[in-house]
């Protein structure tokens, strides 16, 4: 199986779905709090990211409710979903610990 990297907001989307289901705004403001602001999903954008990952089995629809007259959607991580969560963590933490081992040999 060939592991492709997430891409930044791929990789919040899924963080965020971590340990709950989310409607689409609960997953923007999360994603925000999740990147200490650095990533910011526009609707589109995030709709366009869970289409995808629904369409690749990582996320599911959970549930719909209606609030203040406007329907929200719910999305849930699938273990498909946490495989690939966990899969990118490992990876980008096996590359931070090679990069803090090139920082620590200092230059002649």
């Amino acid at each position: 199986m060939d592991v492709r990297p997430l891409t930044e907001p791929t990789f919040f989307v899924l963080a965020a779905l971590a340990d709950r289901p989310r409607h689409g705004y609960g997953v923007i403001a999360e994603v925000q709090g999740l990147s200490g602001g650095r990533v910011t999903l526009r609707v589109g954008t995030l709709y366009g990211v869970l289409d995808r990952l629904v369409a690749e089995g990582q996320v599911t629809p959970d549930r719909e409710e209606v609030h203040a007259g406007r329907l929200r959607r719910y999305f849930r991580l699938t273990d498909a979903g946490r495989l690939a969560l966990e899969a990118e963590v490992a990876r980008q933490e096996a590359n931070a610990r090679a990069a803090r081992a090139r920082l620590a040999v200092r230059p002649a």
